[in-house]
């Protein structure tokens, strides 16, 4: 492996889906500095690198016991000994075991998720689509946040099974949409045209 490649940064969005940390709060713990130099200088759009992402986690689940400081100096262990199966400051330590199966686990599904969608220009002109379908990821994750559940959705889409449809939600939340204006509720979009008044004189007699 070449040493001085650059390091693999994950999008905010990739990184509370790998992680399980509310999307808001790992905007939060960016913009607090508390990964810094784990979290890409110089960028406009937020991102983590994947050595940071275990810290990340930390930095979330440490957020109510310690203070901003004694999560800093935490963190500061942690990017300073990355394969510490313990972080340690001062007299405080935490068991990082159990975070990094679950960073693993989230990388993993990550993985998975990208590699059942595919985005095909000549496919609903690039939109990312379940592969060897037409079925599009951002649809199948709207349907679930809508309340369908995941059965509903496979009768709708049969050729889909369960595993593909929660990748697909997974993917969606990874990958947002961009500039896609919302959606008129149906009922806006199918309103009567109004025809226009006809006085009751005017009708013809009835035979």
């Amino acid at each position: 492996m070449n040493a001085s490649a650059p390091a693999r940064s994950y999008s905010a969005n990739e990184a509370a889906c790998i992680t399980g940390v509310p999307l808001k709060q790992v905007h939060r713990i960016i913009d607090a500095g508390l990964l810094k130099g784990a979290a890409p200088e110089g960028r406009r759009a937020r991102a983590v690198h994947r050595g940071g992402l275990v810290g990340l986690k930390l930095a979330h689940e440490t957020a109510d016991i310690l203070t901003r400081d004694g999560r800093h100096r935490l963190l500061r262990y942690l990017l300073d000994h990355p394969d510490a199966s313990t972080a340690r400051a001062r007299d405080v330590s935490v068991d990082l075991r159990s975070m990094r199966n679950q960073v693993r686990q989230g990388l993993s599904l990550l993985a998975k998720a990208r590699a059942v969608v595919s985005c095909d220009a000549a496919v609903l002109s690039g939109a990312p689509c379940i592969k060897g379908t037409r079925i599009p990821a951002h649809d199948i994750a709207e349907m679930l946040a809508n309340g369908d559940s995941v059965h509903a959705v496979r009768e709708a889409f049969p050729r889909l099974s369960e595993d593909k449809i929660e990748l697909a939600a997974l993917y969606a939340r990874a990958y947002p949409q961009r500039g896609r204006p919302k959606r008129r509720p149906f009922r806006e979009v199918l309103k009567p045209a109004v025809s226009a008044a006809i006085s009751l004189h005017k009708l013809p007699a009835a035979c």
